[in-house]
């Protein structure tokens, strides 16, 4: 099972600190208890390592996400976060479709609310999918490794001119 698959997920942590780290994974498996036949996608960027769940294993039907960028705090994201109703108006973001909550201690996730939201972003990716019946189901991919990053630790250099 995907849950299981988490190799490269934590390389891709270890330059963050043992609180983001248990941070990021802790929201992991809130994801993946509540949608086990998601497909995770993760990307290790070069501003953030990001990890996603879509119901299609289409980055552009990715429903929820989490973003980890520095040792501070950690997002917890929609990816057509514009897209759905936020009546307690927690969500952050004011582009034309990420919207995102910033995570510092487990105790910044308000669990019943996002689980609304994840079931109204869930829907509207299912909705969006083009092809659920040859979707995969319950599986982790590696999308992108970036050789430069820009992580906790790291010193970026200037290319030669």
């Amino acid at each position: 099972m995907a849950k299981e698959d988490n190799t490269d997920l934590l390389l891709f942590l270890r330059p963050f600190s043992p609180k983001i780290q248990d941070l990021a994974l802790w929201l992991r498996d809130f994801v993946w208890d509540l949608y086990p036949e998601s497909n995770e996608l993760i990307y290790d960027n070069y501003n953030a390592l990001a990890f996603g769940w879509s119901p299609s294993g289409k980055m552009g039907e990715t429903f929820c996400s989490v973003a980890v960028f520095n040792n501070e705090y950690v997002h917890f994201g929609f990816y057509w976060g514009s897209k759905i109703a936020d009546p307690e108006k927690i969500l952050l973001g004011n582009g034309s479709q990420y919207r995102y909550v910033k995570i510092n201690e487990k105790t910044d996730l308000p669990q019943d609310y996002i689980k609304k939201l994840m079931a109204d972003a869930y829907a509207f990716s299912v909705a969006k999918a083009k092809d659920m019946a040859n979707a995969p189901k319950g599986t982790t991919t590696t999308r992108a490794v970036v050789p430069i990053k820009k992580r906790p630790g790291v010193i970026l250099r200037k290319k030669a001119e």
